[in-house]
């Protein structure tokens, strides 16, 4: 891997976001939560989102860290999701009432993450010639699977693997499973279909049971996995 190809690496998973409170330690990439919104704008018809961001809504009143955060991480706070969109060639649904509808939508999808957003703005930035609300991108990048049983070697890794919830360690900031003097990080992939703090939460108390120490426990989630389809799977 050349150097150019560790950084592009470790810009993928874009803005690191706070989930629920400081004392969480509970934190979720932008490249997870992306395709989870886009999701769900697809559902709203005669207007497409076309690219989203999320940030802080107000960077001066965010809250300080309680406990040692991940790399280039947000503090706490609540967030605003920046999205350009395109409306649909001959809808006539009015725009207000489109643009409305899509906030809804980003707002319930950001809810079911555990983010707190507190704004959503919107850019139309033109027409698409089909009606479908489909996104460019489903599912997203998210972050690499760890392979094999190497991954969760360890106290610390068998505890965050067992939850339930967990889908599979990640390694979008090099390990699945960082131990530092003064904390430890891991970094999960959670299930679709459960929330993504009560999953922190719960791997957050293995861990801290599997250690021989008081050190902190923060985690990071890297990507929301989707649930396989048997029937699909089978074929």
């Amino acid at each position: 891997m050349t150097t150019a190809d560790a950084v592009r690496g470790r810009l993928r998973p874009g803005r690191v976001l706070a989930l629920g409170a400081a004392g969480d330690g509970a934190w979720l990439t932008e490249e997870a939560a992306r395709p989870v919104l886009l999701r769900a704008a697809a559902g709203v018809p005669g207007i497409r989102l076309e690219r989203v961001r999320l940030g802080l809504a107000d960077p001066e009143g965010a809250a300080p860290f309680v406990v040692p955060p991940p790399p280039s991480a947000l503090p706490p706070g609540p967030l605003r999701i920046s999205g350009e969109c395109t409306v649909g060639a001959g809808v006539v649904r009015p725009l207000p009432a489109l643009a409305s509808a899509l906030r809804e939508a980003l707002f319930t999808a950001a809810g079911a993450l555990d983010l707190v957003v507190d704004a959503v703005d919107l850019h139309v930035a033109g027409v698409h010639e089909d009606e479908a609300g489909a996104p460019r991108s489903d599912r997203g990048r998210g972050a690499a699977p760890v392979e094999g049983t190497a991954a969760v070697e360890g106290p610390v890794g068998r505890a965050a693997a067992a939850v339930p919830g967990v889908s599979r360690l990640t390694a979008a900031l090099g390990a699945p499973v960082h131990l530092a003097s003064d904390h430890v990080r891991v970094e999960v992939a959670v299930a679709r279909g459960h929330r993504p703090l009560d999953v922190v939460r719960a791997v957050r108390t293995a861990v801290a049971g599997s250690l021989d120490d008081d050190r902190p426990v923060t985690v990071l989630v890297t990507a929301v996995d989707e649930e396989v389809d048997e029937e699909e799977e089978a074929s």
